[in-house]
């Protein structure tokens, strides 16, 4: 009888056990970003602002639901292989519940199917093609990064205007052909006249600024070189004396270095994701406090990138209760509102993007600024752009 009763309680006890040996009081995110590789500026802003959003989000604990947040930092060096075996090892070798992501937008597509495999979730920022979210999309992708259309689409609302005349140039890469793709189906009212891709590792644009001159110089009216570029320095095809011919140049925002080539052109107009000075709301305040105490400097594009992908890992897992599995946070995630330094942003339900605002501006010189100032024309607000769902679903 002794013995029976042993032996029921040993039963016992490993019933109650699995499930409490199952339940982990960690919940692991991978943040697989370009650390070094051309890119290597972005990323490491958007780690900062991952971190920063992550502390500020849980209220300097760490923790969700009584969960511990565990960040395991890899380098994709921008490479796609590199980025798909190391999400791989994420998933599989190192359990993580979440990945976070990658920095640059060939990455994120070869990374796409490695969630879908794992079925675990991936959250893209800041990688920008439109394509992650679209065509190569599966259940398991969320971006709070924008997409190309977001930027194709507001900075439409800056350039498209009738006697506009427009030559685009970009990479030749997922992000500058998703770019041009999506910014020729926002005009309406300009004419789109030559298409410049170029080699993202490209330093002497003479010959592509030739060819774009040859487009535009007898054209009548404004004429405009829309550049989409992420790194480098395109800027450069104004020493070929532009002016001379009549051509302006306009483009999106970018990080503050990269923006030092802007005082070059006082009154450019485009629309940008995001510049410190630009949204007004408490998020944003706290996020500019908290960098200017770290770093004696404001924070940039893609450090409000981080700290919005942060603000949606928490809001989602403090929804879920800390459950991270991937089924209860698609649910979870889909049509969900959050709060970030550019106010709120949603995920739409069709395709996992998040709509959130733009911002109109035009380059002011502010002897103050290293950099060509962007001043706000005015807030694009999501509702008022509309962005194509691109996916297969």
């Amino acid at each position: 009888m002794q013995r029976r009763n042993l032996i029921t309680l040993a039963v016992l006890a490993t019933a109650f056990a699995a499930p409490a040996f199952s339940q982990s009081k960690e919940i692991k995110i991978a943040h697989i970003y370009s650390k070094t590789g051309p890119l290597e500026a972005y990323g490491k802003q958007t780690a900062t602002g991952f971190m920063m959003g992550l502390d500020y989000a849980t209220g300097g604990t760490m923790t969700v639901a009584g969960k511990k947040l565990v960040v395991i930092e890899k380098d994709d060096q921008g490479k796609p292989d590199q980025g798909k075996s190391l999400l791989a090892a994420a998933y599989g070798d190192d359990k993580v519940d979440i990945a976070v992501g990658p920095t640059a937008s060939p990455v994120a597509l070869a990374m796409l199917p490695v969630a879908e495999e794992y079925k675990k979730i991936l959250l893209v920022e800041p990688a920008v093609a439109d394509s992650i979210t679209g065509d190569k999309w599966n259940k398991y992708i969320f971006r709070t990064g924008r997409n190309s259309s977001q930027d194709a689409i507001a900075n439409a609302v800056a350039l498209d205007k009738a006697g506009v005349t427009i030559a685009t140039l970009a990479q030749d890469s997922a992000f500058g052909r998703d770019g041009v793709k999506a910014f020729k189906e926002a005009i309406k009212k300009a004419k789109l006249v030559h298409e410049e891709f170029l080699p993202p590792a490209t330093t002497d644009f003479t010959a592509g600024a030739q060819r774009l001159i040859d487009k535009l110089k007898d054209q009548p009216g404004r004429k405009v070189i829309f550049i989409i570029w992420a790194g480098g320095n395109p800027f450069k095809i104004a020493d070929m004396d532009l002016k001379r011919y009549g051509i302006e140049i306009a483009t999106g925002g970018n990080i503050l270095p990269a923006m030092v080539a802007y005082k070059q052109f006082p009154g450019m107009e485009g629309a940008a994701y995001y510049y410190f000075g630009m949204p007004k709301n408490a998020v944003n305040e706290a996020m500019v406090s908290r960098h200017y105490s770290q770093f004696k400097a404001p924070p940039d594009f893609f450090t409000a990138g981080g700290f919005s992908a942060a603000m949606a890992v928490v809001a989602a897992l403090n929804a879920s209760k800390g459950d991270a599995s991937a089924n209860t946070l698609i649910k979870t995630m889909e049509g969900m509102s959050f709060d970030t330094p550019k106010g709120k942003m949603t995920f739409r339900k069709e395709d996992h993007q998040a709509m959130q605002s733009m911002y109109h501006f035009k380059i002011k010189v502010d002897p103050a600024f290293a950099w060509g100032v962007p001043e706000l024309v005015r807030e694009i607000k999501a509702e008022e752009m509309t962005i194509p769902v691109r996916n297969k679903r």
